[in-house]
């Protein structure tokens, strides 16, 4: 067993003894730990994750978003809307992923950990914008990256490819203006071009 494998181990048992029953599952895939709590378990977790001595995760790396539902093109099994947290501590060299379920497919809901890591802010706007889902707690919840009068969460997977509405700049109103997409879905096929002399090299027999 590697050094590496040593330390991953280690750094599972004591994850595993600083949460308790506040772990669903815990496991060890491609180097890396991964955890699974309860939303009811979010905070709760994520405060000894960085306050516990022997874990210290002072630092928040990323929060994204991820839907499950067709997730690799089968059917949902679980719940849907999941948030996933990636954690660095500086001060022990380790890392850490932690994922949480919201309970609600329609309405997903989950507490912020703004207070918890400062720098989750933007992150968990752009989770609001991209995907949908509320964080509680957040004190400028807006969209980050869509437009403010946009509709719809665009990387939900049954959010269509062109929209809901489109924007344009109309002359005669001389303001920005929303309208029905009017994009028409078409399937193109690429036409291949075959020529005797590309290039001037002959062609193969």
């Amino acid at each position: 067993m590697t050094l590496y494998a040593v330390n991953i181990q280690t750094l599972k048992t004591q994850v595993d003894a600083t949460l308790g029953s506040l772990i669903q599952c815990s496991s060890i895939k491609w180097g890396e730990l991964t955890i699974e709590v309860k939303a009811a378990n979010y905070i709760q977790a994520v405060s000894l994750l960085r306050d516990h001595a022997d874990c210290r995760f002072e630092q928040l790396i990323d929060l994204c978003a991820v839907d499950y539902s067709t997730y690799k093109d089968e059917p949902q099994m679980g719940l849907r809307f999941c948030v996933v947290l990636h954690l660095l501590s500086v001060s022990l060299n380790q890392r850490i992923r932690l994922k949480v379920f919201a309970t609600d497919d329609v309405a997903p809901v989950l507490p912020s950990v703004c207070g918890i890591w400062s720098g989750a802010n933007w992150f968990e706007r752009e989770a609001f914008d991209l995907y949908g889902v509320v964080f509680e707690g957040h004190d400028d919840l807006r969209r980050i990256l869509t437009d403010y009068g946009f509709i719809g969460h665009p990387f939900r997977k049954d959010f269509p490819l062109s929209g809901h509405v489109e924007m344009r700049y109309d002359a005669e109103q001389k303001r920005v203006v929303y309208q029905p997409v009017t994009i028409e879905p078409r399937e193109i096929t690429p036409r291949i071009i075959r020529e005797e002399n590309y290039g001037g090299l002959p062609q193969a027999q």
